[in-house]
């Protein structure tokens, strides 16, 4: 019997790694993880709470006892609609900060493993091929130049009719950058054994595509809806 695959895709903020993961994902009609989903879903429950974020404890409790549903795109939050609400900038920044603390990883480590789960698991995040799936069948390793990042984001706040400021949102991006490259446990890093995959100048669908050829190139007995 052959363990369930799973494709580690990790990356910095605002790289596209969810858009990309998502869609191998119904490529090859997989279950798909968000994992900074679920720290997102730990800052709001933490901000909703009125707790301080780097109350470890606090924190930790809030996560390990996460009321959590995925369900057919939408995301719950002890019963709520929280889609919308965990993408909002301050919700991304508080995450940055929850996620450097090595108890509240230790509280939801065991709730991202669940979601391997046949035929197979596409998981995006920041640390699902070194220490969530380190036998992870396909690792790679999603990246965009800051100014790049940056302007994707101001992009897709401005259509959604928020003001921002571009140059904030690069010194966001550098700042979530170095912290999630700093912290103590699983930090961000590109692993040797992980494929670079630097999207600056691709399109979603070469994105895409780049993946899907690597992992029918290491494993295609498993292509899926591909074959």
């Amino acid at each position: 019997m052959h363990p369930i695959p799973v494709i580690a895709i990790d990356g910095p903020s605002a790289s596209g790694k969810g858009t990309v993961a998502a869609r191998v994902a119904a490529a090859l009609g997989w279950h798909y993880l968000d994992s900074g989903a679920l720290y997102r879903l730990t800052a709001l429950a933490v901000l909703q709470r009125g707790l301080q974020l780097d109350d470890a404890q606090q924190v930790t409790a809030v996560a390990a006892a996460l009321d959590v549903s995925f369900l057919e795109g939408m995301i719950l939050l002890d019963g709520e609609d929280a889609t919308e609400l965990i993408r909002a900038e301050a919700v991304g920044e508080a995450a940055s900060k929850v996620a450097v603390l090595p108890s509240v990883r230790a509280a939801l480590l065991q709730r991202q493993r669940d979601f391997a789960r046949a035929p197979g698991l596409v998981a995006d995040g920041r640390d699902m091929g070194s220490a969530v799936f380190p036998e992870a069948s396909l690792k790679v390793f999603l990246t965009a130049s800051a100014e790049e990042r940056a302007s994707r984001r101001y992009k897709q706040l401005i259509a959604k009719g928020e003001s921002v400021n571009i140059l904030r949102i690069l010194q966001d991006i550098e700042q979530r950058d170095a912290r999630d490259r700093a912290r103590s446990v699983a930090p961000l890093q590109q692993l040797p054994d992980a494929h670079l995959l630097d999207t600056t100048q691709l399109s979603i669908e070469q994105a895409v595509k780049a993946v899907l050829d690597w992992w029918q190139a290491v494993s295609p007995e498993y292509t899926g809806k591909l074959s």
